[in-house]
């Protein structure tokens, strides 16, 4: 399987295309948008993002991620095999987390070059077909290398990364590292945790470890977003 993540969005032609390089270059292997608004411009939020998500991933899949802000400049492309599953994207720390917990890695560079390669489109010309390659088992497009690492990046984020359709707010905080009676405190407010939306009367507002197991904040039947006046970057203190 091949999963794209990327910061693209939903409109306009950049996951198609994507979509479309793939579909030609490994037609007999599925894909899934995994998540196409990741943090726009920002690998390191996203990082604690992917590698939440990676959890799930099986020996074999492909991920293709795509938060690029340096397209095109002097940045690495890297492929990196963690646990038995590849990522394919940017040598910018959007694979420091997944590098981090992985029990056994391997780091590539990206040597292989299409005939026509955008300066600003590298997700559907180089990233692309490499990771259908990969999802083919072919290896021929990299090499040995070491990639940049981010050692000043927390294991844990205390800081919101990511904010869904309803208005919850993931953070960048792994749930199982918090005692099960931690309490947050964000916007100036004190939240408990809870085990569910339904545990708590609507409009509560709390914290919850969320299916990719991360620190959630969210308001029963309402917006954390709109109630607490949060976005990506608002800080979370024990």
């Amino acid at each position: 399987m091949i999963l794209l993540f990327t910061d693209f969005g939903e409109e306009g032609p950049y996951v198609g295309e994507m979509e479309a390089v793939l579909a030609r270059l490994a037609p007999e292997v599925p894909r899934v948008r995994l998540l196409s608004d990741a943090p726009a411009f920002d690998p390191r939020r996203s990082a604690y993002i992917l590698a939440a998500l990676a959890q799930r991933f099986l020996a074999g899949d492909v991920c293709l991620a795509v938060v690029d802000p340096g397209v095109g400049t002097e940045r690495a492309a890297l492929a990196l095999r963690a646990d038995g599953v590849w990522f394919v994207g940017p040598d910018n720390g959007l694979f420091e987390l997944v590098l981090r917990r992985a029990g056994e890695a391997e780091t590539f560079r990206i040597d292989w070059r299409p005939p026509q390669l955008s300066a600003s489109f590298h997700g559907r010309d180089l990233f692309a077909p490499v990771a259908a390659r990969l999802a083919r088992g072919d290896l021929s497009a990299l090499s040995p290398a070491v990639p940049s690492r981010f050692p000043l990046w927390p294991d844990d984020l205390p800081e919101v990364v990511w904010c869904d359709r309803y208005g919850n707010a993931w953070t960048g905080l792994r749930a199982a590292a918090l005692p099960p009676d931690a309490r947050l405190r964000v916007s100036g407010r004190e939240l408990a945790r809870a085990r569910t939306f339904g545990d708590l009367p609507a409009g509560t507002a709390f914290w919850y470890e969320n299916s990719a197991g991360l620190v959630e904040i969210a308001v029963n039947c309402g917006s954390a977003v709109e109630a607490l006046a949060l976005g990506p970057g608002s800080p979370v203190d024990l």
